[in-house]
């Protein structure tokens, strides 16, 4: 039962996780905007959890030699960092677009502070179960 009532906490927080290193990357494209040559990089994440969480068929592993049969675990899905395709947006190769990357930084902040509400809210429910639960 107990990882029933986690197991959504989990999902949060392995957004939660990617949204980090998202900002991370952000910054570092913006604070390599002059730089010649600089290739801008982005995080991929979110079609690996979708794919994880849309497969419930997940064969069972009885022993540490047997291959993973069906969709991957939420537990393996982390996010990556990939550079971005091979557009140039001046002269000297650099692909960094500032406007496109403060746009990038202010929706992942946005995102980051959804998540971190919902997890607040999630804990705090749970207290509270839990606090009239011993009355």
């Amino acid at each position: 039962m107990l990882g029933k009532l986690f197991s959504k906490t989990q999902v949060l927080e392995k957004a939660l996780d990617a949204a980090w290193l998202r900002n991370e990357v952000i910054s570092q494209n913006i604070a390599n905007a002059d730089t010649p040559g600089y290739k801008k990089y982005q995080v991929v994440f979110e079609n690996e959890l979708k794919a994880a969480m849309s497969n419930n068929i997940k064969g069972k592993k009885t022993r540490s030699k047997h291959l993973d049969i069906g969709a991957s675990s939420i537990d393996n899905v982390t996010p990556r960092i990939v550079p971005t395709g091979n557009t140039k947006m001046r002269v000297d190769e650099n692909n960094v677009d500032m406007d496109t990357e403060m746009a990038n930084l202010a929706k992942n902040t946005i995102m980051y502070n959804a998540l971190i509400q919902k997890i607040s809210g999630d804990l705090r429910r749970i207290k509270n179960a839990i606090n009239e639960g011993r009355g």
